[in-house]
């Protein structure tokens, strides 16, 4: 099982760098409930006043200079660290900020648990309660946080709640005062509403400002939101492999450098954008097969978390989630974010729709951002070892090297590990339900690493047809390729033509257009297929002369090509 490190605020001060007696002094104002989120007794007394003063005061000079500090974090481990606890003081800090600008009608300067209530007032252990249920919620900060899967409406709306709760337990522990009770009805009962209704509401507008603030200097922040409204101006700019390096180079900093294994298991995974998708020899003679670098196209793309009975396997399930262009975006927001340390990314396609070769782009590029990404093609291993075999013979094959996990890790430094782990669809076929248990054993493995101090981020591919065979751990977030669209068919006949010109010229051949691929529609949405019906045209304009025949033959004579030739 998934479980998300609940980062405390003392925790999230201290990360920051604030002054350790401050703390203590904020403690002191919380009746000790920061003593009492790490395990401690509280027995102080709770003052409202001085504790927004200080919430205000350390909060907003631990996040001030906010990019500074992730500058000289050392490791990306580190800076994920930083950024999740920038994000829990800002959580906090909203509420206070809202609580000084909404001011409700109660002084809060009398808003404090004495010791002589506690021991003359009637009721009293419920209003100490009281003042630890609120204090604690303080404390914990388990509130709502964005990440890449969740739309930002969403997300508001689950704070804004989360805001309700925390206003409803100051209520609650508002009203057992003698200084609330003392008011006239008038006064008690627009405190009321204002604290129940319009602070929460202000709590978010105040969370929303503070998180712009954070997004300007930090580009994680940026990633980790869904902003649907804008994603179509966004893919234009990020839909090809330039738009992911230009993204993930914004997160790069200066990491120390792998050394021995891992630098070599970068430079093996480098070299892959210098090689073709399929192998040429098998495609007529003159005809070349653009690099990986040349030819990859960002995917469009669905992306839910997992809950409830049904799952991605089937259609319905995908129908409400709105359809994506920014694939980048979403992976750099999922890789920095720390929930991802607890459950893998399911990625999902068609055969041919990418699968593969997006990790291949997400091996060559990550180490640029401070990762170091580990691409291990499940159909290449031995299927009965465990994950950490699997992953050491992964290495192995593509280094030439052996290395235990442990060491591998340590040779990165700094970097984060990601794991690539291609193909569950052909471990399942290998071995039937025996592994069905897979994306919870990932699960498991981050959980030991992050106990071990290695976290890791895990990215698991599969097919779609056979996602209903598997046991989803709990956080499992899954993303599902969508097929080409015709302005990306198009885009993408554009680069074939240029890089065969020459040789379409030579053999007295057309180009490879539109008109040609449109009755294959099926076909060449999938990017592996649309290759492979490329190298079909490319030996005599082979669909043009199939647009005489009925579809069904052209498309029998078209899969009988493709199915005799294998990508590498």
């Amino acid at each position: 099982m998934a479980v998300r490190r609940l980062l405390s605020f003392s925790d999230a001060l201290a990360l920051l760098g604030c002054d350790p007696p401050a703390v203590a002094a904020l403690d002191r104002a919380l009746g000790g409930a920061l003593n009492l989120a790490t395990g401690g007794v509280s027995d102080g007394l709770l003052r409202i006043a001085d504790a927004r003063g200080s919430v205000l005061t350390l909060g907003r000079g631990a996040v001030r200079g906010i990019g500074r500090r992730l500058a000289q974090a050392e490791g990306r481990a580190r800076r994920t660290e930083l950024l999740h606890a920038a994000h829990t003081v800002i959580v906090v800090v909203a509420w206070f900020q809202a609580l000084e600008e909404r001011r409700p009608p109660i002084p809060l300067g009398d808003l404090e648990l004495t010791r002589r209530e506690q021991l003359t007032l009637a009721g009293a252990p419920s209003v100490a309660e009281r003042q630890d249920a609120f204090a604690r919620s303080l404390a914990a900060t388990d509130a709502p946080s964005p990440a890449p899967h969740r739309p930002v409406e969403a997300v508001m709306a689950e704070l804004c709640r989360w805001y309700e709760g925390l206003s409803a337990r100051f209520l609650d522990f508002a009203e057992g005062l003698r200084a609330w009770t003392a008011q006239d009805d008038t006064a008690q009962e627009e405190a009321r509403r204002v604290i129940r209704t319009e602070l929460p509401r202000d709590a978010v507008e105040q969370y929303a400002s503070l998180y712009s603030q954070l997004a300007q200097e930090a580009p994680e922040f940026g990633l980790w939101t869904t902003q649907i409204e804008h994603q179509a101006t966004r893919a234009e700019v990020r839909r090809s492999l330039a738009g992911m390096t230009e993204v993930l180079a914004g997160l790069a900093r200066t990491v120390r450098p792998p050394v021995d294994v891992a630098a070599a298991l970068v430079r093996s995974a480098e070299a892959v954008l210098t090689r073709s998708v399929l192998d040429a020899s098998s495609g007529p003679e003159g005809i070349r097969v653009p690099t990986l670098r040349e030819m990859y196209l960002d995917p469009d793309f669905r992306v839910r978390e997992v809950a409830g009975p049904s799952g991605p396997a089937t259609e319905s399930w995908w129908e409400e989630v709105p359809v994506r262009r920014d694939i980048t975006d979403c992976l750099s927001g999922a890789l920095t974010s720390a929930e991802s340390a607890g459950a893998p990314l399911l990625v999902l396609g068609q055969p041919g729709a990418g699968k593969s070769v997006l990790t291949r782009v997400l091996a060559a590029r990550l180490p640029a951002a401070g990762f170091l990404p580990v691409r291990v093609p499940l159909r290449d291993v031995h299927a009965e070892d465990d994950l950490q075999s699997q992953i050491e013979q992964a290495v192995r094959t593509a280094t030439g090297e052996r290395a235990s996990w442990p060491d591998l890790v340590r040779s990165a430094g700094d970097a984060v590990p990601v794991l690539l782990l291609d193909g569950f669809d052909e471990l399942l076929q290998t071995t039937g339900t025996h592994h069905s248990d897979f994306l919870t054993r990932v699960a498991r493995f981050q959980q030991r690493e992050a106990d071990q101090g290695r976290p890791l981020r895990a990215l698991v591919t599969s097919r779609i047809a056979v996602a209903d065979r598997a046991r989803y751990p709990e956080g499992l977030v899954a993303l599902r390729l969508e097929p080409f669209r015709e302005d990306q068919i198009r885009h993408w006949l554009a680069l074939w033509n240029e890089a065969n010109a020459d040789g379409f010229a030579a053999r007295g051949l057309w180009p490879l257009d539109w008109e040609a691929v449109a009755r294959h529609r099926t076909l060449a949405a999938q990017p592996l297929l649309l290759t492979m019906l490329a190298m079909y045209d490319a030996s005599d304009n082979a669909l043009r002369r199939d647009s005489d025949s009925p579809l069904d033959e052209a498309e029998q004579r078209v899969n009988r090509w493709c199915a005799a030739r294998r990508p590498l």
